[in-house]
C-alpha cells in the first residue's frame, strides 16, 4: 500500500510540474532517463548475479548451509566466504535478501554481509603497500571479529 502512495505522490509531483513549466519537466524527465541508462548495466549485473547464485545453490542447499540451523558454522563460513569475496554494496544487499528469500539465517547474512563490506582478503596487498602489513592484518582482523558481533546482534534483535 505504501509504494502505490509513493507512485501517487510522485505523479502527482509531475503533473504539478509539468502544468507549472513544460519545458523544465521534460528537460528534468531527460535527465533522469539518461540516469537510468548509466545505472542501468548495474542493475543488469545485479540480476545476473543473483541469478546465478540462485541457479547454483538451490534453497535446501542454503537452507543447509547457510540457513538458522546451521549456528556457529554457517556463520563462519558465510564471514570466511564474505571476507574473500569481492562485491560491490550494490550487489551484495539484493543478494543477501534473495539469500533470505531462500533461507538463510539472519545471523548468517550479517556476517556474510559484514565481511564483505568490511574485511578485504583479495585487496590485501594494494592494502599492504599503502598501508604497511601490521596495519593492514590489524584492520582486516578487527573487522573479521567485529562481524561476529554484527551477526550476534542481528541475531538476538531479528529472532
Amino acid at each position: 500500500m505504501f509504494t502505490y502512495i509513493l507512485y501517487a505522490l510522485a505523479i502527482t509531483g509531475l503533473a504539478i510540474s509539468f502544468f507549472r513549466d513544460r519545458q523544465k519537466t521534460k528537460m528534468a524527465l531527460v535527465k533522469a532517463w539518461k540516469a537510468f541508462e548509466n545505472i542501468l548495466p548495474q542493475i543488469l549485473t545485479i540480476f545476473l548475479v543473483i541469478g546465478f547464485a540462485l541457479a547454483i545453490f538451490p534453497p535446501e542447499m542454503i537452507r543447509k548451509l547457510l540457513g538458522s540451523e546451521s549456528g556457529i558454522w554457517g556463520v563462519l563460513a558465510a564471514a570466511a566466504i564474505g571476507s574473500v569475496t569481492l562485491i560491490p554494496g550494490f550487489i551484495a544487499f539484493p543478494l543477501a535478501a534473495a539469500l533470505l528469500k531462500s533461507g538463510a539465517g539472519y545471523m548468517q547474512l550479517a556476517a556474510f554481509v559484514s565481511t564483505l563490506m568490511m574485511v578485504g582478503i583479495i585487496t590485501i596487498p594494494i592494502e599492504r603497500k599503502t598501508f604497511g602489513l601490521r596495519s593492514t592484518i590489524t584492520r582486516n582482523a578487527t573487522a573479521f571479529a567485529f562481524s561476529f558481533v554484527v551477526a550476534i546482534v542481528m541475531g538476538v534483535v531479528l529472532k
